[in-house]
Order: C-alpha cells, then structure tokens, then sequence
C-alpha cells in the first residue's frame, strides 16, 4: 500500500515535537491527528556543539513526500541570511510502523551564527544531528522507536511547564488562569468556567481545518477555505497580515506552536531576493503572504519536496509591495513573548537581526520631511487603489506600535544602540506630529475653518498650507460636539478627512494618540455607531467615495465601489482590535455590543470577508465565505473578552519618556529645543492623568 510517510526534525528552537510515521500528510488541518508516534521532547535539555557548521546556497526550504513504501522525508530548517536548507528522502525500513535504526544524511546552516540554533554535521559519514534547544544541548540521535518512547515517558513528568487549553466540544471551554513560574515566565492553568455555544464550536473547527502544515508542522492559516471555491487566487495562501487573528486566537488558547513556526519560517523567507521589472525590493522587507507548494523531484518518479512561495507583491494586484507585513510580524513576536511568557525566540540571534532589518528598512534617510512613514497606495490593508497614498494613518499606527515593540525587544549592545537612539527619537517625532496634526474634533475643524494660507515662516500656524475649502460639507453635520478621531492622511495642501478605522483602533492601543484623544475616538464611535457599526461591525473607513469622486479616485474600481470592500464596506475581523481598544480604555461593554451584533449573523452567513451596503446588511458581492480572519477575530474577541489580565498585555500604556525626548520645535535662534508637550489632557480608566513635563 502506497502511503505517504515522514520523519521531521526542525532546528527552530520553539520546535519541541518529533513526528515519526506521519501519514495522509495534507495541506490543510494538523498531522498530528493521523500520526502512529508522538514523540515530545525536551530540547532545554540538549547540548550544544558549535563546531564543523558547513554552508549552502541552497534556499529551497522543504522536504520530499513519496509514496514509496521504503522511503521517508527528514527535513532540517536552519537559515543563513534568510536561507534554508533542503534535505531529500532517505530510506526507511519499517515494519509495523515501527522505525529501526535510520542514519540520515544532513546538511544545515545557521543564519548569522544564531546561538539557538546551531547544528553540527559529520562531513563524512553524516551519522549524528547535534540540535541546539537552550543554552545546554547535547547531541540528539534516536535509533529506534524504543528510545522514542523513552523520551516520551521522561517528558511525560514534566508537563506542568507546558500547560494546554483545550476546547471540549460535550462540556464547555477550558478558560485559562495565568499563573507565574518561579523564573518569572507565564503558564496556563485550566479551569472550566462556561459552556461553549454552537458559532465558537464551529469557529474553533473551521480555524483548525483552515490550518497549512509545512515539514510536518503547523506554519500557518489560508486566507479563506470555502470547498464551493473552485477559484481561490491567493486566498489559499497565508498572509502575515490575515494570520495575526488567528495567531493571537492559539496562543490565547495555549497553542504557541503554529505562532513559533510561522514567525521562524516567515523570517526565513525575509532576505528572498525577488524583482518586479528588473528592480529589487531593498533588504529586511516581508512577503506579504507565502504558499506552501509541491513540487515533484526531477528524476525520482513518486516523489514531492514541500516548497515556501512567498510573494512580496509580484503577484498582487497592482504589484504593490506589503509595507505593514513586516511591522505585524514585529507586534505578532511581541505578543508571542507576553502571551507565552516564552523571550527566547525574540532573544535568538537571526530573530534580533530581523527585527534589525525590518527597522532599517523602516528608518531609512530619504527626501521627506515627515517623521510618519511615505507609502504607496495600496500597501496596507487597503490594498487597491483608494487615494491613501502619503502618509496614511493606518501605516504609521502600525509604525509606532512596531517601534514600541522593537524597542522593548532589541537586545541593546554597541551594535544596536544607535538604532535604538534612532527609535526613541522617531516614536517622539512622530508621536507628535500625529497627535497635532492627524488630531480633529470640533474645535480643530473651526480653526481649519478660519486658516490663512500661503504663510511662510516657521511660526506659520498652517504648516501644510490647508485650503479651508477643504473641509467636505459631510463632516461639517457629521462631527460631534465630544469627541473627536485622527484623519486618514495628511500632506502638503491635502487632509484626507475619511475616518479609518484600523487606523484609528491602533493609536488607541498604542497610546499613539494622547488619553483624551484615545477617549475621544470610543467617544465618537458609540456616538456614530449606526455609521461605524451599524448591523454588522465594523466600517474600514467613513464615508464612501461615491460618484465623480469614486471614478477619480479609485479609477472606476468595480470592486471598490461605494460602501463595499475597502470603499466603506463591513469588516468582521476588525472586531477584536476594536476589542482590545476597548479594554483599555476601560469600555468592553462597547466591544460586548458589537460582538453580540456580529454573532447573530456570522455563523448563518458562511463567516464572509466582509459586507455591503451602508449599514452593512447583505454579504459583500465578491466577499468570499469561511474567510478565516473573519473566523479568527471573532474567537479572539470572545476570549480577550473573558480574559482582561491577558488583553492587558497586548496594548501599550502612555510613555513619559516618550514626551519628554521630544525635539520637534525650532526657537528664534535656529536651534532645537525640547518640545514641553502639554495638550489637553485627562484621565482614563486604564491610563493615568499625565505629568507636567518641564
């Protein structure tokens, strides 16, 4: 009988699983599930050995799948600069699927000398794998299945540190209790509290079987996996930006180990070269999704190596590289750390690099002037044509959070300490020019009312010489008397005054906007909530480009048109940020409501993309079904929800330090002075009232 069969062994170090005899090995659900062995070890345990560490251009990262009955797959993923290694078959003898006596042949390579992942190879006879778990590792060779289970029955003793919460279908959800190791690290303890409904039943076995395995390990979640879609695009693909939901529902649950494995194997994919008409994207960037393919062996009839396609926006429509895919793989590793309590895979060298890379890339001196980030159209989540081209706000929101993270994550030596300089003096800079600028309520929009323009100077008080005449007769009706938000962008003589959602949410848990504007935007929405929420949560932006000014615009998209997709159209998976920002500013009541309201449809309605029409009533006219962000926001929702300690560790808090570096002014002599930042200022639920800052 011909079945498919492997053996994996990762080198990444959240790895802790060894999977013998894996059958029927699929793209889409967990292998774990078929495998005859499970065998779980305790890498923390094992010695290192730096030495003989041999080096390839290979950057195919995969393993060979065959289906002939004496050959097996052993795949080692190692990274150099971004690469990884290929191994191919070996064979096997198996009787009764029990492994005997395999010698492997190995070749890897450690992505700038990581000092968590190292691997040793005999150049001659290729007999032992030397795996780098912890700071003690010794040399790793399992003979026989006798000794598997021997591993197995050690690690059995120690399951306390690794804690699962599972959900169990007859009697209700295990809700977990943080609790706090003696070393300071978090683990999950398990007490039953509710009973599971029929749509989180559901949800929890659609984001399942919407799981990629790669190498015989979870990598990742499709965009979407509705079976009636016999044209799926890239929605078979994982996206970092769509994975981040259902990376954040897994470890809410206590299930790191897809999380450890895409952030590792995203990182590999990082330094691909790719060209789009004979022009190379600079280094550090991220694909903005990867797919994982089968491709079969030239030469070796039956046989398949599983192989990484990333695209870094070659593909997209448009052809738009992703700038946000690095800055959610930034603040995906941070929540890994809090949640897990888990630092060493953000401590790991090739980790501490990537980070680097990405910042770099970020920080880089070009002709702008501004301290926010000069971004294509396209290049976030928004990603066709909709006049955000500038400085959007959902980009520098995603921007500053990145830079909070990287900053609390950068291990600070000689090497990064001027990068770390750099950080601090952006996050000032473009803390300000957001909160000053973006910032409109009423009281703004009557001083844009009554601006002079054309002044020169550098007292001028209309600094990006606005036209008054740009104020849109929507938002003169529209804008509360409390309240307020951040406008969607701004340029040189250009205000783009649509309200953008994600935007908006992320300076909320950033602290990007100051606690007064914080409480403003929750303030605005409960007041527009039949705009914002309406029937099914929530709007990607405010109002919709409609007519003329659609055409223009948008160049007549027929996706795009008014209050659908991007253009104002209903986005369930926007459901657990507006969650968090909630939570913080001390309001779940808001985020509650908004849940309830999305939970008497989704389930009915196949789990769309997204809906249409003003008020968000029908499913979107091309929003595909079981859309997993869709699936995935909503179980995060619930559970941020039931569990406040650990949303507490997803936002971030006003930095004082922050202020107080601030350098954004000129005085009369030309020279710099430290800005006193003294805005409008009051207390909020989760935030303190701000000092004076002299």
């Amino acid at each position: 009988m011909n079945t498919s069969s492997c053996i994996g062994l990762s080198t990444m170090k959240p790895c802790r699983r060894i999977l013998v005899s894996c059958k029927n090995s699929s793209l889409f659900g967990f292998p774990f599930l078929n495998s005859n062995y499970l065998i779980t070890d305790n890498l923390s345990k094992l010695q290192p050995n730096l030495n003989d560490l041999p080096d390839s251009s290979n950057r195919v990262v995969g393993f060979t799948r065959t289906n002939t009955p004496n050959w097996r797959a052993f795949c080692l993923s190692g990274s150099d600069s971004g690469q990884s290694r290929f191994f191919s078959g070996c064979p096997l003898h198996t009787s009764n699927d029990r492994l005997v006596s395999n010698k492997v042949n190995v070749a890897s390579d450690v992505r700038n000398h990581s000092t968590s992942i190292e691997s040793q190879v005999n150049q001659n006879s290729f007999e032992k794998i030397y795996v780098r778990g912890d700071l003690h590792v010794k040399p790793l060779l399992i003979e026989t299945i006798e000794e598997a289970h021997k591993v197995l029955e050690n690690v059995e003793k120690d399951k306390d540190n690794e804690a699962r919460v599972e959900v169990n279908d007859s009697l209700g959800v295990n809700i977990d209790n943080l609790n706090q190791r003696s070393d300071g690290s978090m683990v999950f303890r398990s007490t039953l509290k509710r009973e599971v409904s029929e749509v989180e039943k559901e949800a929890w076995k659609l984001l399942r079987g919407a799981v990629v395995n790669y190498c015989g390990l979870p990598v990742g979640t499709v965009a979407a996996a509705d079976p009636a879609d016999k044209l799926p695009l890239n929605y078979d693909q994982v996206f970092i930006r769509d994975f981040v939901p259902s990376a954040l529902a897994f470890l809410l649950n206590g299930e790191g180990e897809i999380v450890k494995n895409f952030l590792l194997h995203t990182l590999q994919l990082q330094s691909w070269e790719k060209t789009v008409d004979c022009h190379s994207p600079g280094q550090g960037l991220m694909p903005a999704s990867f797919k994982v393919k089968a491709v079969p062996l030239e030469g070796r009839n039956g046989e398949f190596e599983d192989v990484l396609d990333p695209d870094f926006g070659e593909s997209a429509i448009g052809r738009v590289a992703p700038v946000d895919s690095g800055l959610w793989w930034i603040i995906l590793l941070r929540a890994y750390g809090k949640i897990t309590g888990d630092y060493s895979l953000q401590e790991r060298v090739d980790v501490q690099t990537g980070i680097r890379w990405i910042l770099n890339l970020c920080l880089t001196d070009g002709f702008d002037m501004f301290p926010t980030l000069l971004v294509t159209d396209g290049s976030c989540m928004i990603d066709r044509r909709m006049g955000i081209h500038g400085h959007p706000l959902e980009i520098q929101s995603l921007f500053y959070s990145a830079l909070r993270c990287s900053r609390e994550m950068l291990t600070v030596n000689d090497s990064t300490k001027k990068l770390v300089a750099a950080i601090n003096n952006r996050l000032s800079a473009l803390s300000f020019h957001i909160r000053e600028y973006y910032w409109v309520d009423m009281k703004k929009i009557n001083e844009i009312y009554r601006y002079k323009t054309e002044e020169y100077s550098t007292e001028a008080i209309n600094k990006f010489n606005i036209y008054p005449e740009q104020i849109p007769s929507w938002l003169v009706d529209w804008i509360p008397e409390n309240g307020g938000y951040f406008i969607g962008n701004l340029q040189p003589a250009h205000m783009d005054f649509r309200f953008f959602t994600l935007g908006n949410l992320w300076a909320i848990i950033s602290s990007l906007g100051t606690p007064t504007q914080n409480e403003g935007v929750l303030s605005l929405i409960e007041d527009k909530w039949d705009d914002l929420v309406s029937d099914m949560p929530l709007k990607i932006c405010y109002p919709a480009l409609e007519c003329e000014e659609w055409r223009v615009i948008t160049g007549s998209d027929p996706k795009n048109t008014p209050w659908s997709y991007h253009n104002a159209g209903s986005w369930p998976t926007l459901l657990w940020q507006f969650t968090l920002a909630c939570m913080k500013m001390g309001k779940p009541e808001l985020a509650s409501r908004a849940l309830a309201s999305a939970e008497k449809r989704l389930l009915v309605d196949q789990w769309p993309e997204y809906y249409d029409t003003r008020h968000g009533r029908f499913i979107g006219k091309q929003s595909r079904l079981y859309q997993t962000w869709t699936i995935a926001g909503y179980l995060t929702s619930k559970m941020l929800l039931e569990n406040p300690e650990m949303a507490s560790m997803l936002f971030w808090n006003e930095d004082y330090e922050i202020l107080e570096n601030c350098v954004c002014g000129l005085n009369k002599n030309g020279r710099r002075t430290k800005c006193a930042r003294v805005a409008s200022r009051s207390p909020s639920v989760s935030e303190p009232l701000l000092p004076q800052i002299k």
